[in-house]
């Protein structure tokens, strides 16, 4: 039962992604219809990643709070109304950019709850031992989801218009939700489908409850807040967010007007990275898995993040020194599976080290992520406008550089966090 959850915390992940990427293949004509140039195209990309990045933390701790199987369904209609919305929205009105700023913002607020919740789910019902793939085979959705998602805009945009791939985002995120509410419980104790031996199994294998991360209350913010540890995997994971969003931003336009492929050539060439963090996002969980139990927590998930992310820098500064738009793709889709190779270590370290707390910690850590997202989406084009867009990629794999140092700093064989409970 534990592995149908993760297969369709997959499902929602590649929903939720298909729901916040659809903007950036629809961007070129969103932008010629409402008049607007890359940048104020760049604030409207930033506002949604602003929004979903403050209420990660919030998200996390609703999500401790009510549990997500509820937080979940709550969420998918969420973003079901907020991304129909920006299609009823009529080219000359007042305020236009506005407008659109506010609605991609409250989007982020709703698809916020996504992975805190997904990481609750991966805290109660997955063994510490199994987390890397199912945290692996969770964020294969992101790039399935992302990767699927240039063709089938594009198909849509074509041949309906951008509107109709909005709608019928937004139609697919509505009964993956209803699907989730059928099939998901909190814990295992709770779901009447469950065999009695995986529970036992699953029970066995939760991290011992050897701190007060463990009993069931909720830990204080200042406990989560000063531990070095957190702060550490946060901040890489604010490089990791940095690079990840040049692919989901403005790796299509980037294809498109500056490298010169044309629409169709654009959509299929953008699948590449998306294509390779589906294939490497399970392939690192269960790598971290396997290092995990033969050379301990220390090599299977810090080495390998270090050894991820770093690789990532180097393939998108040698993507830059490619003069062939294809051969291009091709490397950079090197650095997105490369990056990908690391994304299950952050959240198996934050849920090991977080327990009861774990959504409320992977809502600090992917706070950090998205405000590098945030970054990314407003500073590439300037950085492009201004020094070219050699440069914006380069200040991607210094980042990416930075975010693989600090993984030495953190100790995942430590023990959940302690500190002051709230309830």
């Amino acid at each position: 039962m534990r592995w149908v959850l993760i297969f369709w915390m997959f499902a929602v992940s590649a929903i939720a992604y298909l729901d916040r990427v659809n903007i950036s293949i629809a961007g070129h004509y969103i932008a010629e219809e409402f008049h607007l140039d890359n940048i104020q195209l760049g604030w409207v990309f930033s506002a949604f990643v602003l929004g979903y990045a403050l209420f990660q933390a919030p998200g996390g701790r609703i999500s401790d709070r009510i549990g997500p199987r509820y937080v979940l369904t709550i969420g998918v209609i969420w973003w079901g109304v907020f991304t129909t919305l920006i299609t009823l929205l009529p080219a000359g009105l007042s305020g236009l950019l506005a407008l659109l700023i506010g609605i991609r913002f409250a989007l982020g607020i709703g698809e916020a709850v996504v992975y805190p919740a997904s990481n609750c789910v991966v805290a109660a019902w997955i063994p510490s031992t199994e987390r890397g793939i199912a945290n692996g085979f969770i964020f294969a959705g992101v790039g399935f989801g992302a990767g699927i998602t240039p063709p089938l805009i594009t198909y849509i945009m074509l041949n309906y218009g951008w509107r109709w791939s909005f709608w019928v985002s937004a139609a697919l995120g509505l009964v993956a939700g209803g699907i989730w509410y059928i099939v998901a419980r909190d814990t295992p104790g709770r779901h009447p489908w469950i065999t009695k031996d995986e529970a036992a199994y699953i029970q066995a294998g939760l991290p011992k409850p050897d701190s007060a991360a463990a009993t069931g209350t909720r830990l204080s913010w200042s406990a989560i807040l000063g531990n070095r540890h957190v702060l550490a995997v946060t901040f890489s994971y604010f490089c990791y967010g940095y690079a990840a969003y040049i692919f989901f931003s403005w790796f299509f336009i980037y294809l498109s007007t500056v490298r010169g492929l044309n629409l169709r050539d654009s959509s299929y060439y953008t699948m590449m990275p998306f294509l390779a963090m589906a294939v490497c996002s399970p392939l690192g969980g269960w790598i971290s898995d396997r290092l995990t139990k033969s050379r301990g927590k220390r090599a299977g998930r810090c080495g390998l993040a270090t050894f991820g992310i770093g690789l990532c820098a180097i393939f998108i500064a040698l993507a830059t020194q490619v003069s062939s738009a294809e051969l291009a793709s091709v490397v950079l889709a090197g650095g997105a599976g490369a990056l990908y190779l690391s994304q299950s270590s952050f959240w198996s370290v934050s849920a090991d080290i977080g327990g009861k707390s774990a959504g409320s910690v992977s809502g600090i850590m992917n706070m950090g992520g998205q405000l590098g997202g945030t970054l990314t989406a407003s500073l590439t084009p300037l950085i492009a406008k201004h020094y070219g867009w050699t440069a914006s990629f380069l200040v991607a794999a210094g980042l990416c550089a930075f975010g693989s140092l600090a993984w030495l700093l953190v100790d995942p064989e430590g023990r959940q966090l302690r500190g002051t409970l709230r309830a």
